[in-house]
């Protein structure tokens, strides 16, 4: 559905994207996550063909952005991190002024109406914009986006801004979103990619340093999986058990838990499960297991892992 190649962008010597390619499925939740100035508001600007590349290529189901912008960008609904509204309008005279804008095909009164449903503005149809509260104002600019029912949602920083309550409403509305558009969801916040995301793509001074399922970014990095385990029993024993099973790589043990109790992380091949080996194991030696979780480093570890050192030299920084 969207096929970034090569992409780089270049402010004098300075590469905010630097020759970066992946591509995303039709009806992904993509979070495109990094801090502050690695390039992802560059990106999604590419994207979107509203700032040029330097090189590169940006594909929209089978449309090229530069060469077709017509035919792609009619495909892509954008919020960019400030939504583009006129605040002295109602809600209702905005959208069909975006409506009229955009030259939407599909019946006018029908479409606004289903797009003011589908973010849950009907109610403030009549209301002045600049009246609404940012949280409204947020939902009248994904209004916005889905005039035309483009097959592609770009949105740039979404939440920012927006107060706990707001946040949790938007991570809602971008989950129902998915299942019917490919989105692709810009954040510095990694509560809210790890909450809203099927995939983690991390950016870093204008290049990507990791793409995986949020679920296996962990594992994806390291090159392995980790099993937490408190274990009551002899620990020479239990790590003897272990080292047994097959896909286990290493057993460390990591302090006492209380009388004859202690804890012990488990390194493990990438890909392997296991928790039933472990459980099996502990079994026959009779050692019951008290305790059993990921010990895999979480997507906060992630992301200073990733975003730190190396790859955040001085003097290499891009713009956001």
């Amino acid at each position: 559905m969207v096929e970034v190649k090569n992409l780089t962008k270049c402010y004098g010597s300075i590469k905010a994207v630097d020759n970066i390619s992946f591509t995303v499925e039709a009806g992904e939740i993509l979070g495109f996550l990094g801090p502050n100035g690695a390039g992802k508001s560059t990106t999604m600007n590419m994207i979107t063909g509203y700032i040029s590349s330097t090189s590169g290529t940006v594909t929209i189901d089978g449309a090229e952005i530069l060469d077709n912008p017509k035919a792609a960008k009619k495909k892509i609904g954008y919020l960019p991190e400030i939504p583009p509204l006129y605040i002295d309008m109602t809600v209702k005279k905005y959208l069909e002024f975006m409506f009229d804008l955009k030259k939407v095909k599909l019946p006018k009164k029908e479409h606004i109406e289903e797009v003011m449903r589908l973010v849950n503005v009907s109610d403030k149809a009549d209301r002045i914009i600049k009246n609404l509260s940012k949280g409204y104002r947020q939902r009248v600019g994904f209004a916005q986006a889905l005039l035309g029912n483009p097959p592609v949602l770009i949105l740039d920083e979404p939440t920012v801004g927006l107060d706990p309550k707001q946040i949790i409403e938007v991570r809602k509305l971008i989950k129902s979103l998915g299942k019917k558009h490919t989105v692709i969801f810009s954040s510095h916040v990694l509560s809210e990619i790890s909450a809203t995301c099927d995939r983690i793509l991390v950016i870093s001074n204008g290049k990507i340093v990791a793409d995986a399922k949020t679920s296996e970014l962990s594992s994806s990095i390291s090159g392995e999986q980790k099993l937490a385990l408190q274990i009551e029993g002899t620990p020479a024993a239990i790590g003897e058990a272990i080292k047994r099973i097959p896909a286990v790589m290493r057993v460390v043990k990591k302090g006492s838990a209380g009388e004859n109790a202690n804890n012990y992380i488990v390194e493990y091949e990438k890909g392997a499960d296991i928790r039933r080996d472990v459980f099996s194991a502990m079994s026959r030696i009779g050692c019951p297991i008290l305790m059993m979780k990921s010990g895999n480093e979480t997507l906060e570890d992630m992301f200073l892992k990733l975003t730190s050192g190396e790859n955040d030299k001085a003097g290499k920084g891009g713009r956001d």
